[in-house]
């Protein structure tokens, strides 16, 4: 099986215990806010569900491009800067949003919370050298 389809196979447990348990997932993401996201993929336009942290800025989602780490930013990402309406998951509602990423102090703010909350985000970005972790800012629409 390939790294991808690991990931997905992955996803889909995560997101199958979500919707199960009306947005609580348990195991290493106990206690850490979650959200499925569906964005439309980049390349394929296919619709793409992914479980992610987030954290709430007003009104706003605020989710994280960390991949654990990794050289590269996630494939969700990419599909968000190619199309920016998307939809979230919260607990057991559906919302319409639109992303934006955040820039300068206000990523730095941001992000600087979300690592004195939950210090796994430090870790992400120690791993991340050669990347600076990008915050992606998801607004309700009205």
């Amino acid at each position: 099986m390939s790294e991808r389809d690991e990931r997905r196979e992955r996803n889909q447990k995560i997101i199958d215990e979500f919707r199960a348990n009306g947005g609580k997932v348990g195991g290493p993401f106990e206690n850490i806010p979650m959200l499925i996201l569906h964005n439309t993929g980049a390349k394929s336009g296919e619709e793409r569900l992914n479980p992610l942290a987030y954290r709430r800025e007003g009104d706003s989602y605020v989710i994280f491009a960390s991949k654990g780490g990794a050289p590269e930013n996630p494939d969700w990402y990419y599909n968000l800067k190619a199309n920016p309406k998307a939809s979230i998951e919260v607990g057991t509602e559906q919302r319409d949003v639109v992303a934006r990423i955040a820039e300068g102090d206000e990523r730095d703010r941001i992000f600087d919370r979300q690592k004195t909350e939950f210090p796994g985000f430090a870790d992400y970005e120690k791993k991340a050298t050669n990347r600076t972790i990008p915050v992606v800012i998801l607004d309700p629409v009205a």
